[in-house]
């Protein structure tokens, strides 16, 4: 299946998705990376890696017929948020209703919604106290941080941890969790279709 990855900061997640997907064993790959970001880190990533990077605006997203052609010329079969940082489209949902899928830093429901991203998640959990604290990979539905959840897996968290701290063992959790998830998942999407 080809996969499209949306993402809007330095890319180390969609980086980890590109070369687990890119192997010999593995019949998907990621065909495009989009980003909202023109001066995104991801964009280097992906060229690096030979993955092409289309440049969608926030506005520009709203354009359901110029962007899912976009997403059509690269077979985008199924779409995996890796720090994409804005809301995406009811029409992109429905479009791609059960196959667009988004990583959260912690253990939702805790710590989610709307401004919680990346270190202002880690922030919250130190300042709750918290005592463990995780990844959660979950279908994404018209709200925030609040489709079905496919998988979570914790860390712990102890009293003298920073939110640096926090998110170092938060993000060796994502790189080696995510494209593993991801894997899994197309897997299990194309034995579907094949019957």
């Amino acid at each position: 299946m080809n996969i499209a990855v949306f993402a809007s900061g330095t890319g180390t997640n969609a980086e980890a998705i590109i070369r687990h997907l890119d192997n010999p064993g593995s019949p998907h790959r990621v065909s495009v990376v989009v980003t909202n970001r023109s001066g995104a880190g991801v964009i280097d990533r992906a060229k690096n890696l030979g993955v092409p990077v289309e440049i969608i605006t926030r506005a520009a997203m709203a354009d359901s017929d110029t962007v899912g052609a976009v997403l059509d010329s690269y077979g985008v079969e199924f779409i995996a948020l890796a720090g994409y940082l804005a809301m995406i489209p009811q029409w992109l949902i429905g479009r791609y209703e059960g196959r667009i899928v988004n990583l959260h830093p912690a253990l939702l429901p805790r710590h989610g919604g709307k401004g919680m991203y990346g270190h202002f998640v880690h922030e919250a959990v130190v300042a709750a106290g918290d005592t463990e604290t995780g990844i959660t990979i979950h279908h994404v539905d018209c709200h925030y941080d609040s489709g079905q959840v496919i998988y979570q897996e914790s860390v712990p968290v102890e009293p003298t941890d920073t939110p640096d701290d926090v998110e170092a063992a938060v993000r060796a959790l994502e790189l080696k969790r995510y494209p593993e998830v991801i894997a899994s998942l197309l897997d299990t999407l194309q034995a579907t279709s094949s019957h």
